[in-house]
């Protein structure tokens, strides 16, 4: 598990104790999940349209295939057989990295987070 990610819990449990989350702006409203802040200003209008049709935009599709490949290739018994699902699965991930034109959150995919950790620990 991440360190930064277990300071931040335990911060947030200290800070419920302490009573500062009481009384916020929108305290027990349900979240809003049209939320549209991390799509791009220019391209909101474009994705409600598709939104709308059914469709969803290329970026979440990918990492719905991403997310698929990484349950799929845990069953795999064949050796060569998952060695090329965990090459089409890097592959994707590069691919979402590129679309998103910023580096891909580890979280999301913790066995690559300890990989990387393991590997920077050498």
């Amino acid at each position: 598990m991440n360190i930064f990610w277990r300071i931040a819990e335990q911060r947030i449990r200290e800070a419920i104790e302490n009573g500062e989350f009481t009384g916020l702006e929108k305290m027990g409203r349900p979240i809003d999940l049209e939320d549209e802040t991390w799509v791009p200003e220019d391209l909101r209008p474009a994705y409600r349209v598709l939104k709308n049709s059914g469709c969803i935009p290329p970026e979440l599709e990918l990492r719905k295939e991403i997310l698929g490949l990484r349950d799929l290739i845990g069953t795999i018994d064949d050796d060569t057989e998952r060695l090329r699902k965990i090459r089409e699965l890097n592959f994707k991930l590069m691919k979402l990295g590129e679309m998103r034109g910023k580096s891909l959150n580890l979280d999301q995919f913790p066995e690559y987070e300890m990989k990387i950790y393991e590997k920077l620990a050498e």
